[in-house]
């Protein structure tokens, strides 16, 4: 075994805050240049349904990091912003919004799935490239 801990394992809070904001504009930029790329390569249908799907990541980004910060706040025993019962009751509410967004988007744009996939498929492509520039630094 090596004694040198890995960066993970010291993340502070406002790291963890500052590692969420960055998938969140990692997510967006990715995803408004791959829309961008899709309206011209094949149609404005297949670049809305990419633009959803990068939108319900992005939303879910954030919705995990107002999570995270309650959790931490009730794990340090802090005044938690706005009540976790009220917390966890918008988070439910989102994930309806959400499933409305993308059955919205599979009615009305009638693009392809996949670029509909790969937008929500761009939270979990940030978040991991995020974890890996903090494990490698």
């Amino acid at each position: 075994m090596n004694d040198e801990s890995h960066s993970f394992a010291n993340l502070t809070d406002e790291g963890l805050q500052a590692l969420l904001i960055r998938a969140i504009r990692i997510t967006l930029i990715v995803g408004a240049l791959a829309s961008l790329i899709l309206w011209k390569a094949s149609g404005w249908r297949n670049a809305g349904m990419m633009a959803a799907g990068t939108a319900v990541s992005a939303a879910s980004i954030y919705e995990w990091r107002r999570l995270a910060r309650l959790i931490s706040a009730k794990m340090d025993k802090q005044q938690t912003p706005g009540g976790a019962g009220l917390a966890v009751a918008l988070f439910m509410l989102r994930l309806v919004v959400f499933a409305a967004v993308i059955y919205g988007s599979l009615k009305c744009f009638q693009g392809s799935v996949v670029p509909l996939l790969f937008g929500l498929a761009l939270a979990v492509l940030s978040l991991v490239w995020e974890v890996v520039r903090l494990l490698r630094d």
